[in-house]
């Protein structure tokens, strides 16, 4: 989704109760969210941030990573999915807060992708430097580590 327009009619289809699968190039959740936001004027982003906590199902985040072992790639993914608590921080416009709701939220299925970073390393499939490379918080993963 690249242009106004296209946000538009995505968001428009999805609250009629279509399913509507969009690409964005971002990394993370809560990114996805603001650059849906950001792409709307600053006098329709509190309209459109109500209908994204109603409409919005589920963001997944993918990067592709070099395995350690030099035999190709492995995704590494953020998975957020609405919840109620979610929805309250995008109405409330406090996106900032997600990757903490995602990381307390794994029983839901959410994952940040610092923490399936964090996977992928203990479980020797990727390498300690390609992880904090791809880290949205690299300080956070290298303590971590």
């Amino acid at each position: 989704m690249r242009d106004l327009e296209t946000v538009a009619i995505a968001i428009e289809t999805a609250e009629t109760g279509h399913l509507v699968f969009g690409t964005l190039h971002t990394t993370g959740s809560a990114r996805t969210v603001n650059r849906i936001i950001d792409a709307f004027p600053a006098n329709q982003q509190e309209q459109i941030r109500a209908q994204l906590s109603v409409a919005l199902l589920c963001v997944i985040s993918q990067v592709l990573l070099p395995k350690a072992d030099a035999s190709g790639l492995v995704a590494a993914f953020e998975v957020m999915i609405m919840t109620p608590a979610i929805g309250n921080l995008i109405r409330k416009n406090e996106t900032n807060k997600i990757p903490s709701t995602i990381q307390t939220s794994r029983k839901v299925g959410m994952i940040t992708l610092d923490d399936y970073l964090l996977d992928l390393v203990k479980k020797g499939v990727i390498t300690r430097e390609i992880a904090l490379e791809a880290a949205q918080d690299d300080k956070d993963l290298e303590t971590r580590l």
